[in-house]
């Protein structure tokens, strides 16, 4: 592992002190300083649909405003959602379990608010928040005063440059099925966790057949469109979930097991959007989350679901020990501890 921090430093650019605490002997030759808290990687090389995956985030996340309220209350959802996935019963508790850590990764970070609230939650630990989007250059620039968070741009996937258990907490939220192998982007995140450590994860969860095909049948189509005509159809479905919303009734849809269509007691937006199709609308989030929520789901190519039986299998195949098992519609999610 070459240094390159003195030559970073002559180039005009001084690291951050962070950058010296998880990179001691210096930053490795793979990944590049571009301002005091920001390094990336080479990811020229990444394949056609990852690199699609890339595009599509870096886009989605320049739609959102940081200084928004919509962004506020997203985010401040997106917390106390955080802690009902990965079994915290409050955000005292995160902190207490977060701050005896030297180091923690936010694998996935997109704009970075989780990140930044686990380095709030705990001073003295140094959060690296990673992705692979562009959205991780303006979460660097916006979270430029944090003195105890860093920002790496690469793939998830391929994180060579850290050793072999090395995070004492590794986050993973809503980000591993949209990589190419999600299994395989799994198993590295388990390399990088210390022995005795806890990784967390999720994973979308299959739906209903008709919603299942319609999905991949799309993302095959998407592929011809542009970005301008992505957000047109995420403003239109979320249009469209609006109008549904409006519909409060209540109704006892029945189930159709062989479709995988779950019935029971729900208003006709639910059953559609749980069913058929994504229309995601959210009176409280906003229309802006709203809009960005159905973006998130029809532009990324990659974006892959799973049963319960396939992501345990990852649990058993990787070795860990269940410490929180979530599920629920829309995913699987989990805490789970690296065996020594």
């Amino acid at each position: 592992m070459t240094n390159k921090n003195e030559e970073n430093i002559s180039s005009g650019i001084k690291l951050s002190p962070g950058f010296a605490s998880i990179f001691p002997n210096g930053l490795p030759e793979s990944l590049t300083a571009v301002s005091h808290n920001l390094v990336v990687s080479d990811i020229s090389n990444l394949p056609d649909t990852q690199l699609q995956t890339k595009d599509a985030f870096s886009k989605k996340w320049s739609l959102s405003n940081y200084e928004s309220s919509d962004f506020t209350k997203a985010l401040a959802f997106q917390k106390k959602w955080y802690l009902s996935l990965y079994g915290f019963e409050s955000e005292k508790e995160l902190a207490r379990y977060l701050r005896p850590f030297k180091f923690i990764l936010d694998a996935g970070s997109g704009q970075g608010g989780k990140a930044a609230w686990f380095a709030q939650l705990s001073p003295s630990t140094t959060i690296v928040a990673t992705d692979i989007s562009d959205s991780i250059i303006a979460a660097s620039e916006y979270y430029k005063h944090y003195d105890n968070m860093v920002f790496i741009q690469c793939d998830i996937a391929d994180m060579s440059f850290f050793p072999n258990n090395y995070f004492d907490y590794v986050s993973c939220d809503q980000v591993i099925h949209h990589t190419k192998i999600p299994p395989k982007t799994f198993k590295e995140l388990v390399r990088v966790t210390r022995i005795n450590h806890d990784i967390s994860c999720y994973v979308y969860r299959k739906k209903a057949l008709p919603r299942e095909l319609l999905d991949d049948y799309f993302r095959e189509f998407n592929k011809q469109l542009t970005h301008d005509d992505i957000v047109e159809l995420s403003k239109q479905l979320t249009e469209l979930g609006r109008i549904l919303s409006k519909i409060k009734k209540v109704i006892e849809f029945p189930s159709i097991p062989l479709l995988g269509i779950e019935g029971g007691k729900m208003t006709v937006q639910r059953f559609l959007y749980w069913n058929f199709i994504k229309c995601y609308w959210n009176k409280e989030l906003g229309k802006d989350t709203s809009i960005l929520t159905n973006y998130d789901w029809y532009s990324p190519s990659q974006a892959f679901r799973y049963s319960e039986q396939d992501f345990r299998s990852w649990i058993e195949q990787e070795n860990l020990d269940e410490v929180h098992f979530h599920s629920e519609q829309a995913c699987y999610s989990g805490r789970f501890k690296k065996r020594g």
